[in-house]
């Protein structure tokens, strides 16, 4: 009788829980995290295919994990990376995809993880991680991982980019709540309890420490990209596995970890703690959730009920953009689709308030100009649809309704300054004949709209006439000067962007 747990370990199909068994942890989240965004972004796959692809090699991999007859640290690892891309993935794809808010996402994965656990402990009377020694509980196992992945990355993007409280600061809160967990666990926590509340957190903080390297200087990272970061990882994860494969040690760990866990504490117990645990995460997550929303809402006037007049910042930078694609000067458009990204991600907490469905729409458009700019072959073509396409979501978001309660021009310019942007690219590339039909459609615009635009700011109105009337005067010339006509263009974009922020 006391032989029986040694030889169901020895054929356990996981490792040990050592220390190297958290730090390969850490190192795969981080790859799940910017290995998919390295083949979703470098590559221009597009976030669909990238979830196709990864979904199928992950399947692959497990069906070799669940051949295996005991654990084998190269097949287990290699799961565990590719099962942290795809969870990762299905996420995105709810989130960035169909538009599912992250709230919902949370919820939804919270129950299904739930529901697998209570499953997995009716049917096998235990939910540790060292009696994997049938396929009932390998799938159990697995299906488990996934939803720990899904549900620590709709967790981890709800906090640190919806609600604005950002990579580093979401690590160092993880990294807090850890500590916590290990001290209750010294001070008699359920052992399995506490494994699987870290588990599940070490997936925000692995992402967390992959954003951190791997974004732009610009954005509060380290700038070392997605490919470095990735081949960094990828490298420390082979040297582990290769050093866990020789030295057996996750393996041949203390035995008696399997007794003690079959011995831990009562079940009364371990069902009251469970419970205490659930209600102090419920409290502090809806806690810190009411708190960070009420932050935001400060932040924003009760007139912004949308979109309109927020986005000019971003408009003026896809316009930057595809003033590099056009002159094929996709250096200088990664550049701004670094700094596109930095302000979007830090707005989003603002935008997603005040419209969150229009915001998840915006979002998709730019995570397409984003995945043509930074590919490693860019086609122009295909970064000028995707600008265009997305400018026009951008312009149509940010029309202000003009109300009786419109005071200022803010947001009210967008069209002549699109107008007045699309002439200076046609004065720069000599195209006189494209800007003076562009004169006419701006000098129309710009008439039909005086009444509205004249009631609400006279004077700003009156300053802004006068550096159109240069403009049209400028590109209208029979002998038309580019250097003229560059100069009146600037003069009556900055005038206008100006007054339209």
């Amino acid at each position: 009788m006391q032989e029986e747990p040694v030889i169901k370990q020895l054929l356990s199909k996981v490792p040990q829980v050592t220390i190297f068994f958290w730090i390969i942890k850490v190192l795969c989240t981080t790859v799940g995290e910017t290995f998919a965004d390295f083949i979703n972004f470098n590559l221009g796959i597009g976030l669909t295919l990238t979830t196709i692809i990864m979904g199928i090699a992950f399947f692959i991999v497990l069906f070799f994990q669940f051949r295996a007859t005991k654990y084998v640290p190269g097949i287990y690892w290699t799961t565990v990376v590719l099962i942290s891309v795809f969870g990762t993935l299905v996420t995105d794809n709810l989130t960035d995809g169909i538009g599912v808010p992250l709230e919902l996402s949370t919820a939804v994965f919270s129950v299904l993880l739930g529901l697998t656990f209570l499953f997995w402990y009716l049917s096998e009377k235990t939910l540790s991680i060292h009696s994997i020694f049938t396929k009932k509980r390998e799938v159990f196992y697995w299906l488990t991982i996934l939803f720990t992945f899904a549900l620590g990355t709709a967790v981890g993007d709800l906090y640190s980019e919806q609600l604005g409280l950002g990579y580093l600061n979401t690590g160092i809160t993880v990294i807090m709540i850890i500590a916590c967990i290990f001290l209750a666990w010294k001070l008699k926590l359920d052992g399995v309890l506490a494994f699987w509340i870290a588990y599940i957190l070490t997936r925000p903080l692995g992402a967390s420490i992959g954003d951190f390297l791997s974004q732009p200087k610009v954005n509060g990272g380290l700038g070392l990209g997605t490919t470095v970061t990735s081949v960094i990882f990828l490298i420390a994860i082979l040297a582990i596995i290769v050093f866990l494969a020789v030295s057996k040690i996750d393996i041949n760990a203390k035995r008696e970890t399997a007794h003690t866990e079959q011995t831990n504490g009562n079940k009364k117990n371990v069902l009251t703690q469970t419970i205490v645990a659930l209600c102090v995460f419920l409290v502090v997550g809806i806690g810190g959730y009411v708190w960070r929303s009420d932050n935001i809402a400060s932040q924003t006037t009760s007139s912004q009920a949308t979109l309109g007049g927020q986005l000019t910042s971003f408009i003026k930078i896809e316009n930057d953009m595809l003033t590099d694609v056009n002159s094929n000067n996709f250096s200088s458009a990664k550049t701004s689709a670094d700094d596109l990204e930095h302000q979007w991600d830090t707005s989003e907490a603002k935008l997603r308030k005040i419209d969150g469905t229009t915001w998840t729409k915006i979002d998709g458009t730019i995570d397409i100009v984003l995945a043509a700019a930074r590919s490693s072959n860019p086609d122009a073509s295909k970064s000028k649809v995707a600008l265009n396409h997305s400018l026009g979501v951008l312009n149509t978001a940010n029309k202000v309704t003009n109300t009786a309660s419109s005071t200022t021009l803010v947001g009210q310019l967008n069209d002549f300054s699109t107008i007045e942007n699309n002439m200076l690219k046609d004065v720069n590339s000599n195209q006189f004949a494209l800007a003076k039909k562009s004169a006419d459609d701006l000098e129309h615009q710009w008439d039909t709209s005086e009444p509205r635009l004249r009631k609400i700011d006279g004077t700003t109105w009156t300053k802004i006439d006068g550096t159109i009337d240069v403009v049209l005067a400028a590109v209208r010339s029979s002998s038309p000067d580019v250097s003229k006509s560059k100069s009146a263009l600037t003069h009556s974009l900055n005038m206008i962007n100006g007054v339209n922020k």
